[in-house]
């Protein structure tokens, strides 16, 4: 069940991925476009501008350097496939001894200066690379054999030179393999006779070595014929170690059993002489005599003449036990030394015997270590000699299957450059690669908010809501606009994200300026108001209000009055054309009283309007600027986040959540503002489906329905206010 749902999670995955992608191709196609049709004419307009040329391409066959038959004395080369060779001959191919030749064989330095507007001719060196330009060396496909193309504006001239290559590199190939060939049997016959000579010398000194010696041929036969066998010295030494471990075992034995008491050296004799038979035996008789006396010494008195007769057997047997152990102890020091003597005898004998084969060995030293000389120098001479005649029969051997010509080079019958599909093609291709990439490095460069994924995973909180580009005051648009139906989405998120009903006073703030906080508490204030419920929204903005123009009242009275004790609250908040709505301005905020949010005045006043109101909504300024929206976020129950679409980088929303935390507010979630549907379709299901929705119903429907349900969800909204906390008329202002 874990692994299904682990396979799950990673098909999702990889489908988001490919959404990511294929959102950021939309965004930035007309980059992507730009480019493609930039790097597409380009290299349209460059292919039609150049020259036309010819391709001829001759096919040869390359071996390694091997004879037409198979050599005198050796095997064949094997004919396996060898990259490594080819490639070689590539570059043997285009190298200037080969090239070089065909130039002055057809006077290429002439004909191409005039063709270049040159006067006189070209240098050998400028011709080397206009000719190396316009050669291509390669493999046959699934084949050794090679391709040599010229490329010629004249059709003619690119064959003629194509063959002309091939005939020069063969040619060149067998004039190489030749003077290799003579040159390689030079030095081995200076070798053989260097060698001869030296054979010769390394004979005279093994004879005279035998003579002084007087070595017969059959005891020289073998270097150990004047020296002791190894396997006696081996044996001799073999025996030594023996007998220095069993003296070592005698010693240790006598050492350890002259140290006992008689009482322990009869215990542990048994088992260091298991061999003895007579011991045992005793030991069996001496128990059998302790046992009749335990038997029979209590009924018998200290006179009785039984009595002594076992008494007197047991110390005869006891007697004889300590003599039998004498014995053996002594036995074991005859052994002890006997061993002591053997192995100091073994051990003169050896030495005798390594002092004798030394001797021997430095006395004919000598005459062996010329030998051996002699023989090794002997097998080099017959290596040469072999050498050399295998080489000579080699060197006449007919070499022609080393290059074969197998198609000659022809005209072309069509040019082969400028490939025109080609070029479009693959100028279609890179300039859409270019295009994609531009498009993914300026993505890459804009750290901004760009999806719900990058809200979560930077702020790690939930996006309660998304809110399309070009959003107005709903109260100017109805409750049928198809932008309602987004807020009551976010409205119904906020509700279920509480973690309690009393937890009714919310503001919105976010980390820069221009996000669409005031636009957004208003609406939603307005969804939650048209639902049924008594809101207060209050522009707590002191420093830069703008809900008074939304609601296009006057901010000459609102909240800084009555936290400064200068109005009532019946008196500065006013009633809006949307039911259930009251709002409250932001007052003007005198110079002296720049912390009036930070004061009981201001907690007692979020007392007393949750008392009174089923919710109530604060605008704040951006929490980045000023501490007011820090202050809010403190006293309030939640706060949203507000983040508009590609506008700030990330790290100032992820700043702005951690000031929330900071202050001990508690942050609800996120609402992603401001995204352009149309440009991105990663959005549509988010926001896009409502209005496809809802205008499909208002043209299929009378409207009747959709009043009926309004109108039940206003009653149900109703009852809940009459089951709820007390109503408190305010008065309309202004």
């Amino acid at each position: 069940m874990e692994a299904a749902k682990s396979a799950t999670g990673a098909a999702e995955e990889s489908k988001l991925h490919f959404l990511d992608y294929w959102r950021i191709i939309r965004i930035r196609k007309t980059v992507i476009l730009a480019v493609f049709l930039l790097v597409v004419l380009t290299t349209t307009a460059v292919t039609f501008i150049l020259p036309e040329y010819y391709a001829s391409t001759v096919r040869i066959a390359v071996e390694k350097d091997t004879s037409d038959i198979t050599p005198l004395l050796g095997m064949p080369t094997s004919g396996n496939f060898d990259p490594y060779f080819l490639q070689t001959e590539y570059e043997k191919i285009e190298s200037k001894v080969i090239l070089y030749e065909v130039i002055r064989d057809m006077d290429l330095n002439v004909k191409w200066a005039k063709r270049h507007g040159a006067e006189g001719s070209l240098r050998q060196g400028e011709t080397f690379l206009i000719l190396k330009k316009n050669v291509n060396v390669k493999q046959s496909r699934n084949t050794s054999l090679i391709e040599i193309t010229v490329t010629s504006e004249d059709k003619q001239e690119a064959a003629d030179i194509a063959n002309k290559i091939a005939a020069t590199y063969k040619k060149h190939r067998l004039e190489v393999r030749q003077d290799r060939s003579k040159k390689g049997i030079e030095v081995l016959q200076a070798k053989y006779n260097e060698q001869t000579d030296k054979v010769n010398q390394l004979q005279q000194r093994v004879d005279k070595y035998k003579k002084e010696l007087n070595i017969s041929d059959s005891a020289g036969e073998s270097s150990s014929a004047s020296m002791m066998e190894p396997e006696t010295v081996r044996r001799m030494e073999l025996e030594r170690i023996t007998a220095q471990s069993m003296q070592v075992e005698y010693n240790t034995m006598l050492q350890k059993l002259k140290a006992l008491s008689a009482a322990e050296l009869r215990r542990a004799v048994s088992v260091a002489f298991p061999a003895d038979s007579q011991l045992p035996q005793l030991f069996d008789k001496l128990a059998q005599t302790d046992q009749e006396l335990a038997r029979v010494g209590p009924d018998l008195g200290k006179d009785n003449p039984d009595l002594k007769k076992l008494e007197d057997l047991r110390a005869t047997i006891s007697n004889q036990i300590d003599q039998r152990i004498e014995g053996l102890i002594q036995g074991l020091e005859v052994r002890a030394a006997a061993a002591e003597s053997k192995t100091k005898f073994l051990a003169n004998e050896v030495e005798t015997a390594k002092h004798k084969d030394a001797e021997m060995s430095e006395k004919y030293q000598p005459y062996f270590t010329a030998k051996r000389d002699l023989s090794l120098e002997m097998q080099y001479r017959n290596v040469l000699m072999g050498r050399i005649l295998q080489e000579t029969a080699d060197a006449a051997l007919p070499k022609e299957s080393v290059v074969d010509i197998t198609d000659p080079a022809e005209p072309g019958l069509r040019p082969d450059r400028p490939k025109v599909a080609l070029n479009i093609t693959l100028g279609a291709i890179v300039g859409l690669i270019v295009g994609i990439g531009l498009a993914f490095f300026i993505e890459y460069l804009d750290t901004s908010v760009k999806t719900i994924d990058d809200v979560e995973r930077a702020l790690q909180a939930p996006v309660l809501g998304v809110i399309p580009q070009n959003v107005g005051p709903l109260m100017n648009e109805g409750p049928e606009s198809p932008h309602a139906e987004v807020y009551r989405v976010l409205r119904t998120n906020v509700l279920f994200s509480r973690k309690g009903e009393k937890a009714n006073t919310l503001t919105v703030v976010s980390g820069g300026a221009g996000e669409g906080k005031s636009t957004t508490i208003c609406n939603l204030a307005t969804i939650f108001a048209q639902n049924g419920a008594r809101v207060l929204l209050v522009d707590s903005d002191l420093r830069r209000p703008s809900l008074h123009k939304i609601f296009n009242v006057s901010n000459a009275l609102g909240l800084t009055n009555y936290l400064l004790k200068q109005n009532t609250l019946e008196q500065v908040v006013q009633t809006t054309k949307v039911p259930q709505l009251d709002f409250l301005p932001s007052g003007k905020l005198p110079s002296s009283s720049m912390g009036v949010l930070n004061s009981a005045a201001m907690r007692e006043f979020i007392q007393e309007v949750k008392r009174r109101y089923d919710f109530v909504f604060f605008d704040s300024p951006p929490i980045m600027g000023v501490s007011d929206a820090s202050i809010l976020a403190s006293e309030v129950d939640v706060a949203l986040l507000v983040v508009q679409y590609r506008k700030y980088p990330q790290a100032m929303t992820v700043r702005a959540k951690q000031m929330v935390e900071k202050v001990g507010g508690t942050l609800l979630g996120v609402v992603l503002n401001n995204i352009n549907i149309s440009q991105d379709s990663y959005y549509y299901y988010y926001s896009g489906y409502y209005y496809d929705y809802y205008s499909k119903n208002e043209d299929d429907d009378t409207g009747g329905g959709r009043k009926n349900g309004e109108k039940k969800l206003a009653s149900a909204a109703g009852a809940g206010e009459q089951s709820g906390r007390p109503q408190v008329d305010i008065k309309k202002k202004y």
